[in-house]
């Protein structure tokens, strides 16, 4: 993203109250029920004006390209909200700010239109247990308010930023809060991580085994502050784990597969390439992606076979780049604060408050 994008964002921030995020709740569907104390509908843009609708519950269609509430045809996007700001609840899932409906190639697109401050309390909750020390719930709290921007720049005119799964950042909405990680979002406001004036790409994952991974290897993305770094996780036996993998379950994940072993590895010890017999190998990425990520849950395993199949003995969970969250858990509960976190993970950086 060009430094520009950079610049019209930080304008943004001195001319409105509060930025905003646009969440994809969920794959397209046809339908979809909103429901509130009262509800209002307008058209999806910012500031935009809103009528009452005389219910409290919508049934929002997707019928020929265009969506309709309750019957009545809203062109091709609408949004609804709470006339008092208070939650609204899209199929049973309730969240802050607004709800734009929005038609889509493959059905409609729901989306959370939020207030950044109020989707980071509904992301902290899902993506970090609320009882781990409160320094590393604000690392954990700046890491996704940096991710979640730089998305934002990377998505301008796009019909939402992010989605709110594992592919983006989990977003569990209010049910998802917690006193705990209100005060941490609250505490780190507008705090985001820079390097040469531009949001970083703050990626994080639940543990790395004891050193993390480079962009480069993790995510094919050769970034100066995702480096390699020894992390105290490496201590903790929930970082561990094991796999029984059948030959029938390889051959239906991986096809015929005689063989399984590791067939190159990365500098930190992570598998590059599997080999799975006659000729044929799969890259690593691939093959935890045909298994499972809750199975394989990292490339930081060895092979050994097994009379009817093989078992992986491996350490970590996710991806390995950037911010290990149990290990900012350690690092906090040895006396380490929020910015010493994030330095270590994210070398080079700088912390910024942006409002």
């Amino acid at each position: 993203m060009a430094r520009l994008g950079w610049v019209v964002l930080l304008v943004g921030f001195g001319a409105h109250a509060a930025e905003t995020m646009r969440v994809s709740m969920g794959e397209p569907t046809a339908k979809a029920l909103v429901e509130a104390q009262a509800l209002e509908t307008g058209e999806d843009e910012d500031d935009g004006a809103f009528t009452a609708l005389e219910s409290k519950k919508a049934t929002v269609k997707l019928l020929a390209g265009h969506v309709l509430v309750d019957g009545v045809d809203r062109g091709t996007a609408v949004r609804l909200r709470a006339p008092d700001d208070g939650p609204i609840a899209v199929n049973g899932t309730k969240v802050r700010g607004e709800v734009a409906a929005v038609a889509g190639p493959a059905g409609l697109v729901l989306v959370n239109v939020i207030a950044l401050e109020d989707y980071l309390s509904g992301v902290l909750g899902s993506e970090m247990p609320p009882q781990f020390p409160l320094e590393a719930l604000k690392a954990q709290a700046v890491a996704a308010r940096t991710y979640a921007l730089e998305r934002k720049l990377e998505t301008l005119g796009q019909p939402f930023n992010l989605s709110s799964s594992v592919l983006s950042q989990v977003y569990g909405g209010l049910a998802a809060e917690d006193p705990r990680t209100l005060q941490a979002v609250e505490a780190t406001r507008g705090q985001v991580l820079t390097y040469q004036l531009q949001p970083i790409e703050a990626y994080f994952h639940a543990s790395c085994g004891g050193k993390t991974e480079s962009g480069l290897q993790a995510l094919g993305r050769d970034l100066p502050y995702l480096k390699p770094v020894s992390c105290p996780c490496a201590k903790l036996p929930n970082t561990k784990w094991s796999l029984e993998l059948s030959e029938t379950e390889a051959k239906t994940a991986l096809g015929k597969t005689s063989e399984l072993q590791v067939e190159g590895r990365t500098p930190t010890g992570r598998a590059r390439r599997i080999e799975l017999g006659a000729g044929r190998s799969i890259d690593a990425v691939t093959f935890r992606e045909r298994l499972g990520y809750a199975k394989v849950k990292s490339l930081s395993f060895d092979v050994a076979p097994e009379k009817h199949g093989w078992k992986l003995e491996g350490k970590g969970f996710g991806h390995g780049a950037g911010l290990c969250q149990w290990g900012a858990k350690v690092l906090a509960e040895q006396g380490q604060g929020y910015r010493a976190i994030l330095e270590h993970y994210y070398g080079g950086t700088e912390l910024q408050t942006l409002y």
